[in-house]
């Protein structure tokens, strides 16, 4: 938390501003150098601890305006997605905060319910906000609330969701109803925004051929139309709020923004007018360090080498070229990859229908998002047998974005998932090869489990044995216990693995490749070992580790199945390493497990056990 008078003296109007009410005691002829500084406070915060720049640049003085006309939090403010509301903390009170923006224990990069009143939804995934204002207009008109404003602002890109339409629908037949849904159009999520509605709104913004329509998509479902109002002008958004919030009825306000407005370096940004940055140079918006090859660009340039190969090969993404590493095929094969919009139902469906066509799809997609559509890969997809491969991107710990972007539900979700095969590569050299496996199955669907990481030196086997790579072998004695992580967790397995043999005992480091199903071959090794421990970066319920362990108890195997992994909770924010080491997921706490497990090295004190079991945390036992 930083010292007030440092933003005292050098952001004087923002200092003053930290409250809706201060602010909107501030004259209206100071609004523009309220923005300036507001704009160079972003711009030094959050180049210094990353985060998502380019959006919230271009939402400055439409938030100044929302919050000089509503009174939140009486009235409801939802931000949608809510990684645009850094302007909105700002002047609401957390203007100290943003040093430990996306930070441990420090400020969330979207709303959150537990730093203040006026956060009053944590939509991190988007086409929602429209949803709840719909819900919470429903509930202020049966509890005598209803002169008590909601507010929706929703992105262009958000606006291509279905969600949002299902909302539209049935927000516009309610006239009696008044909702406001600000419409912030900057024409992009991470790129342009695709699809026929971006085609409408530029017609409605007068940038596309023909003249501006008489009519739109929003008064045709029975919504009031004021616009296109500049973005940008604070007075001309004041003034459509107010007369949206006088008609008492659903009303659309269409206001026109730039995405990165006023920092050079994020308007001259082609590919995302600089989204979401790590730590960059302030000056130039760029890292000052480039950091080595991430799984995301690996994949990538490994897809666009295999469509090369194959014309059956295209891709899909939900407005997610960039993030999942899309755009080397994009660039090569632009008629074999598909943007479907902020839709990831879509990309599924349609992902279906291509393969039933004859195609190979590739659905490059955040593990997180992937829980949007668990009924599509179900029933669309896996019942119908079909080739689709799911590339899954950020899938575990992921870091700074917190609960909802952490990608751990994933194995959970999927192993129920009949005839679904899903592999964990240890290394980027594995990536390459187990894509093009996936790729090479026909009779159902596949998918790929990638970190967001670095990606690390090559980890070899010494040998593969129906289908494990067997990655350690103690070279005499017992057979003790058998490691067997998931992905990339092999190097924790491995640490693990040489610190045991320091206290005597053998270890066996066993990488399945292809987590789920459980490989028939990996029960029959784990029969050979005193103790089994899995390692996974998912939750540890209904993962790779319950799944062997069933396999177990199925063909009597007496084996103890020891499963480590996540808490069936909503891990927080913090770099992805200490938030593995927390949950016991690094060589220290794989050790800790084993030893407090293993039938010849259990502690005999309660305060040992004690110790242990804390170290352990992400633990479940299998007898």
């Amino acid at each position: 938390m930083s010292d007030t008078s440092t933003y005292t003296t050098r952001f004087p109007l923002l200092a003053k501003s930290g409250t809706p009410a201060a602010l909107r005691a501030v004259p209206g002829e100071h609004m523009g150098e309220l923005a300036v500084e507001i704009r160079a406070f972003l711009v030094e915060k959050v180049c210094a601890t990353g985060g998502h720049l380019g959006p919230n640049l271009g939402m400055v003085e439409l938030t100044i305006a929302l919050h000089r006309v509503f009174d939140s939090p009486r009235d409801a403010i939802i931000f949608d997605i809510g990684h645009q509301a850094y302007v909105h903390k700002l002047l609401t009170g957390r203007l100290r905060d943003f040093d430990g923006l996306r930070q441990r224990a420090g400020l969330s990069g979207y709303p959150s319910r537990t730093e203040s009143p006026h956060d009053l939804v944590e939509n991190s995934h988007a086409s929602t906000a429209l949803a709840y204002a719909d819900g919470l207009a429903k509930a202020r008109a049966l509890s005598s609330g209803a002169d008590r404003a909601v507010v929706a602002v929703i992105g262009d890109g958000a606006l291509t969701g279905g969600l949002a339409w299902e909302a539209l629908n049935n927000l516009g037949a309610a006239p009696e109803r008044p909702v406001v849904v600000v419409v912030n159009d900057n024409g992009r999520s991470y790129e342009p925004t695709t699809g026929a509605l971006a085609v409408h709104l530029a017609n409605l913004r007068g940038e596309a051929d023909g003249a501006r329509p008489h009519g739109n998509v929003f008064t045709g479902l029975g919504f009031a139309y004021l616009g296109p109002v500049d973005g940008h002008d604070v007075t001309a958004v004041e003034e459509a709020l107010r007369q949206a919030r006088d008609l008492g009825r659903p009303v659309v306000v269409h206001t026109v923004t730039v995405k990165g407005k006023g920092y050079e370096p994020a308007e001259q940004d082609e590919a995302d007018c600089l989204h979401a940055v790590g730590v960059v140079d302030p000056v130039t918006g760029r890292p000052g360090t480039p950091g080595g090859a991430s799984w995301t660009s690996v994949f990538g340039g490994e897809l666009a080498t295999l469509a090369a190969e194959r014309d059956d090969v295209v891709a899909i993404t939900a407005s997610m070229l960039r993030p999942t590493g899309l755009h080397p095929m994009r660039d090569k094969f632009p008629d074999r990859v598909f943007d479907v919009g902020i839709a990831e139902q879509q990309a599924v469906t349609s992902a279906a229908g291509l393969a039933m066509g004859g195609l190979h799809p590739v659905v490059a997609i955040y593990a997180t998002f992937l829980n949007r559509v668990f009924d599509q890969v179900l029933m669309d997809v896996a019942l119908h047998r079909l080739p689709v491969t799911f590339v899954l991107d950020r899938a575990g710990i992921t870091g700074p974005d917190g609960p909802s972007h952490h990608g751990i539900w994933d194995l959970s979700m999927l192993s129920a998932v009949p005839g679904l095969r899903i592999a964990a590569p240890r290394d980027t050299v594995q990536l390459a090869e187990q894509l093009r496996e996936a790729v090479a199955m026909n009779d159902g669907p596949t998918a790929l489990r990638l970190p967001k990481a670095t990606a690390g030196p090559p980890i070899p086997s010494l040998a593969r044995m129906d289908g494990l790579d067997i990655l350690h072998r103690t070279r005499s004695g017992p057979l003790d216990v058998l490691l067997v992580p998931a992905g990339p967790l092999a190097s924790a397995a491995l640490e693990a693995a040489a610190l045991l043999e320091d206290q005597g005992l053998g270890v066996t480091v066993a990488d399945p490749r292809w987590v789920l199903p459980v490989n028939a071959a990996l029960p029959a090794h784990a029969a050979r070992h005193r103790l089994v421990v899995t390692v996974e970066d998912a939750l540890r319920t209904g993962g790779m580790g319950t799944a062997l362990a069933q396999a177990c108890q199925d063909m009597d195997i007496p084996t103890p199945v020891i499963t480590l992994g996540l808490p069936t909770s909503f891990v927080p924010q913090g770099p992805r390493a200490a938030l593995l080491t927390e949950a016991g997921l690094d060589g220290p706490g794989i050790v800790a497990a084993v030893l407090a497990a293993h039938p010849d090295r259990r502690p005999r004190s309660a305060r040992s056990a004690t110790a242990l079991a804390m170290t352990s945390r992400g633990r479940d036992d299998h007898h």
